[in-house]
């Protein structure tokens, strides 16, 4: 019952049944701070390390926990302490790439049921910041819903609002003011007992203020934002998965300046299907969308049916998933070159002492 109430569910119980017949238990991970981990299992929570076999296994940061994990883990009461062993499979994960170059997977928020896309209707607002988020949250398997915040600042709310739901299809889109208490009851309906939300924006947006609108008493700290450009400084430093007062849980995340695609391109089609569906009447079926006669995209960027910013946006994120995959591809590879590089060594290693 405990770990009901922390989302427990008949998907993670198949994968853990193998783990509780050696013992282990089934925690959570409800905050993260970089390698400091603390989880719970509903009753108590607990510090926790990584064992050095985890560790050691691991290929890249996607492996390791993250806030709203389950993990498999034995707890040492004595020490007041767990050592986590594995994590179990995740239902959803909300991912982007890492700063830098190395092509790796930054898991944001784990085994979330809805994804909340906030942006400010002040001079953060941006379309096409919008529809980047939308590509991963649709990537993630959870259900986004953008939350344009910040409307007592915002003389045009409404128009931004429909602006939002013509790049958003098929996406829940809610108008609040969290400062004002106003719409706050929209988010309601999503956050229900059992289930797990997440707020994923830049840095300013008021996504701390909402969550302790939410919680009905300030639990997370607000820094003001500067006017000038509508910019934040970092409020949350670190994940963490909070429990609600009608027995959901809201996952709380720093704000990100920059937001590198990760995944495939299912969640880029889901959020651009009226390109996708647009190519489906081009003339030609390989159809490269620039001066092919019969191009139905062009078409519709001259006939203002597509707005041609939206064509670049869709364009410049297309490039974006396809670097990220030949990188994954080249990465893969070298691992493979690695390993059976290490097995020849091995082998003729054996062979050298089979000689002597």
């Amino acid at each position: 019952m405990q770990l009901t109430g922390l989302g427990w569910s008949p998907f993670f119980e198949s994968s853990f049944e193998k783990h509780r017949l050696q013992g282990y238990s089934a925690l959570r991970i409800v905050r993260v701070n970089r390698a400091n981990y603390i989880a719970s299992n509903g009753v108590s929570d607990f510090p926790c390390e990584i064992t050095g076999k985890f560790s050691f296994q691991s290929e890249g940061k996607g492996d390791f926990p993250t806030a709203g994990d389950w993990v498999v883990a034995s707890e040492i009461p004595k020490e007041q302490k767990a050592m986590i062993h594995a994590v179990l499979p995740r239902k959803s994960a909300f991912s982007r790439k890492v700063a830098g170059q190395k092509a790796d997977e930054q898991i944001i928020a784990a085994n979330i049921d809805t994804v909340f896309i906030v942006t400010g209707l002040d001079q953060n607002f941006s379309l096409r910041r919008i529809e980047r988020y939308l590509s991963l949250a649709w990537e993630s398997g959870a259900t986004p819903v953008v939350v344009l915040n910040k409307s007592d600042l915002c003389q045009d709310a409404e128009e931004k609002k429909a602006a939002v739901e013509s790049i958003a299809h098929g996406v829940d889109v809610c108008t609040l003011s969290a400062k004002c208490q106003s719409g706050m009851d929209l988010l309601k309906n999503y956050i229900k007992s059992g289930t797990t939300v997440a707020f994923i924006g830049s840095s300013g947006v008021g996504k701390s203020t909402i969550i302790n609108a939410v919680l009905g008493f300030d639990r997370l700290a607000v820094n003001e934002v500067s006017e000038l450009g509508s910019r934040g400084r970092h409020t949350t430093t670190f994940r963490e998965l909070i429990l609600l007062p009608n027995g959901g849980m809201v996952i709380d995340t720093p704000g990100m300046r920059e937001l590198q695609v990760w995944g495939d391109e299912t969640g880029l089609e889901h959020t651009f299907s009226d390109i996708e569906q647009l190519s489906t009447r081009c003339r030609f079926k390989d159809c490269a969308h620039e001066t092919e006669p019969g191009c139905a995209v062009q078409a519709g960027i001259q006939n203002g049916a597509l707005d041609a910013k939206r064509w670049e946006s869709y364009l410049k994120l297309k490039k974006e998933f396809a670097y990220i995959a030949d990188r994954q591809t080249m990465k893969a590879s070298a691992i493979e070159k690695a390993r059976w590089k290490n097995i020849s060594k091995y082998a003729k290693q054996l062979k050298k002492d089979a000689n002597n």
